[in-house]
């Protein structure tokens, strides 16, 4: 009996140890469960979700950059290329020799730049190659090398190369962001870019997809392509010319606009020296991507003697028949301002002033004008304003000389020298004289193009009225009969066409901005037809070589270039 009850004593012993160490466990797992979910809850929460859930940024595809031919066809002047780009793992990527031996044989590597990538030794990721077409990645992957992989990527191409490479700019890298640089690239940047997507969602351990809805997934808006007005085979035959000029007359830079004036369209805008923008980087100064159009000011010589003659018309101060005495010089505040052959003509007429290019009879018309209508009539023209073109960078010509108070500033402003304007702005300047006396305002862009949505059309703006009609008609008559029988001996005359013109040949101010050089820039203005026209064309070199007058470095090329718009858009005889 008393054997029993202790043996019975010893069981209910040990049950109780077995019940409090059980108790102890289940608190102490409790207490673990309890941290577990509330004091540490939401970090396990955010791992768990982090191992589960996934979220990517949606790039847009860039907008593209159209050129538009006179037949309606679209030709690119930029757009965007997929292929695939080539990374490595240099944390874990082992013997990178004989990873770059396979690699090379099959993709174009620059050797010293994947080495100078590998030897990151702690970075997982480092770009090696960039443009990989379809081919090339399909080989890579069928290495099978660890720690190496190939990955869709864009970038920018530009089908035509250098053509109208100061209009289209680039992209390129400021930073680490890519942007548009320089050109339409920069100045439509928000619009070709588009608008950043991402799509979030769930996925299991191995990346499958679970969940997906509407409200994780916000799609990018692509890029908007753009329509230009620069006709293409206008542009071709325009850079030719200058490529021709160049090699013939060696100056060191030069550019072109051809404008419709009655609108102020852009069918033509070129510059040299120019650049790829597919190969940018190879280019040693900053200073090529610059448009001279727009973003350079230059005293242009006698181009200006019709917008002076033009402005006393309009003032009826002087009419085609006015005569003064021409002394061949004029003594002004102590200056001397002479004929460019230094010669005297005696009494002459306001024609024969622009025919025969005369400095004394353009200060004459200045003086009869006095000083402030002539600053006004100048302002008026738009010379010291910005022409609003949607090019990035335009700045404002330079009038400051028509504040003075002395004669002579506005004497030698009548003949384009002290005076200084963009050639942009001195297109729409003289466009005034060949459209009925309006200030267009000169545009590149003919459309935007957004899928789904209306197009932005682009169009001639409302001109405002600076010269009287009939003025613009007379100077009209007198700029026709320059071409006709002055302009290089009459040699360029057109048998089916009247064609306005007039050249310039101005001194190019000293670097240090004291006085002039002896270098020239060369300038010619022309329209055609002489009385309705249809094209204006602007061009200018700087500092040619073997050759003194801007009539016969530039009048045989206004000559072809002339010819060939009149033909190719089947422009009537108009004589």
């Amino acid at each position: 009996m008393d054997s029993r009850t202790n043996s019975e004593k010893e069981i209910i012993k040990r049950i109780r140890i077995a019940f409090l160490v059980l108790f102890v466990i289940s608190a102490i797992l409790l207490t673990r469960l309890f941290f577990l979910q509330v004091v540490s809850g939401a970090y396990y929460k955010t791992q768990a979700s982090r191992q589960q859930n996934f979220s990517q940024v949606l790039t847009p595809r860039r907008g593209e950059i159209y050129l538009r031919e006179r037949s309606g066809e679209q030709f690119p002047l930029a757009s965007t290329k997929e292929g695939y780009l080539l990374f490595i793992n240099p944390k874990k990527l082992e013997n990178p020799e004989e990873v770059f031996a396979k690699l090379s044989r099959v993709a174009d590597l620059d050797r010293e730049e994947f080495f100078m990538r590998a030897a990151k030794k702690t970075d997982p990721y480092e770009v090696v190659a960039h443009n990989l077409e379809r081919t090339e990645a399909e080989k890579i992957e069928a290495l099978e090398i660890e720690n190496i992989g190939v990955v869709p990527e864009e970038w920018r191409v530009y089908p035509a190369k250098s053509m109208a490479s100061h209009v289209v700019g680039f992209l390129g890298y400021k930073d680490d962001e890519l942007l548009g640089q320089y050109g339409l690239e920069r100045y439509f940047e928000d619009i070709l870019r588009g608008t950043t997507g991402w799509v979030a969602g769930s996925q299991s351990a191995g990346g499958i997809i679970l969940e997906l809805g509407r409200r994780l997934f916000s799609p990018p808006e692509e890029g908007y392509d753009i329509v230009l007005t620069l006709e293409p085979n206008v542009q071709v035959f325009i850079e030719k010319k200058l490529k021709e000029i160049k090699e013939t007359w060696q100056p060191s830079r030069g550019g072109a606009v051809v404008m419709d004036p009655q609108t102020g369209k852009i069918l033509a805008m070129a510059a040299f020296p120019n650049f790829d923008p597919n190969n940018y980087g190879d280019e040693e100064s900053l200073n090529v991507f610059v448009n001279p159009l727009v973003e350079n000011i230059y005293e242009f010589g006698s181009v200006f003697k019709p917008l002076t003659v033009a402005a006393g018309l309009d003032k009826g101060v002087i009419t085609p028949e006015t005569t003064y005495y021409d002394h061949g010089f004029l003594e002004l505040d102590g200056f001397t301002i002479r004929n460019f052959d230094g010669k005297g003509r005696g009494e002459t007429t306001i024609q024969k002033v622009l025919e025969e290019s005369l400095n004394t009879g353009a200060a004459f018309v200045a003086q009869k004008l006095g000083k402030k209508s002539m600053k006004e009539y100048f302002e008026n023209y738009g010379l010291a304003e910005k022409t609003n073109i949607t090019l990035p960078g335009e700045v404002k010509g330079n009038l400051a000389n028509l504040n003075s108070t002395r004669e002579v500033e506005f004497a030698t402003a009548s003949f384009g020298q002290g005076v200084a304007t963009t050639p942009i702005a001195f297109a729409r300047a003289a466009a005034s004289l060949a459209n009925g006396g309006k200030l267009v305002e000169p545009y590149l862009v003919e459309r935007v193009i957004r899928p789904g949505r209306e197009d932005v059309v682009y169009e001639a703006k409302k001109a405002r009225q600076i010269l009287k009609p009939e003025t613009s008609e007379t100077i009209s008559r007198m700029m026709v009969k320059v071409a006709d029988d002055a302009l290089l001996g009459g040699t360029v005359k057109f048998k089916h066409w009247t064609a306005a013109a007039k050249t310039g040949t101005a001194q190019i101010p000293s670097p240090d901005g004291k006085g002039y050089s002896e270098e020239y820039l060369h300038s010619f203005l022309a329209w055609a037809p002489g009385f309705d026209a249809k094209f204006l064309l602007f061009m200018y070199i700087e500092k040619p070589q073997g050759v003194r007058y801007g009539s016969q470095s530039l009048g045989p090329y206004y000559d072809d270039i002339m010819q060939f718009l009149l033909t190719y858009y089947d422009v009537p005889p108009d004589r």
